[in-house]
């Protein structure tokens, strides 16, 4: 089992930044993959980045792509989500999740509560 604790959410105005955090503990592998989803109200989860605790590269859904930058910290079981140049439509609820594979659809096998983001006009 993996467990994944997020937090960082808040609210915050157009072109503003936050940065999420998000930690695992439990059975955490350097071979798993790390990725982080958001999903807005009446729409589906989304893919947002993904990265693996063994390094390699860092994949963006191309909407992100610029704006967002996903880091890890390996000994901090840890990875983060630099979130800069926010716009209304960042407004989610955004989740870590973790799994033997680096995807970017929703098939993780361990998912976080979710953190909320609100980005204001």
């Amino acid at each position: 089992q993996v467990q994944l604790v997020e937090s960082g959410g808040g609210l915050v105005q157009a072109g503003g930044s936050l940065r999420l955090s998000c930690t695992a503990s439990g059975r955490t592998f350097i071979s798993y993959a790390m990725g982080w989803f958001r999903q807005a109200p009446g729409k589906e989860r989304e893919f947002v980045a993904a990265i693996r605790w063994s390094g390699g590269t860092t994949y963006y859904a191309d909407s992100m792509k610029g704006r967002f930058t996903m880091l890890r910290d390996n000994a901090k079981n840890t990875v983060y989500l630099q979130m800069n140049s926010l716009k209304p439509e960042d407004t989610a609820v955004y989740y870590c999740a973790s799994g033997e594979l680096l995807r970017t659809d929703a098939q993780y096998e361990y998912w976080g509560q979710g953190t909320q983001v609100t980005v204001s006009s």
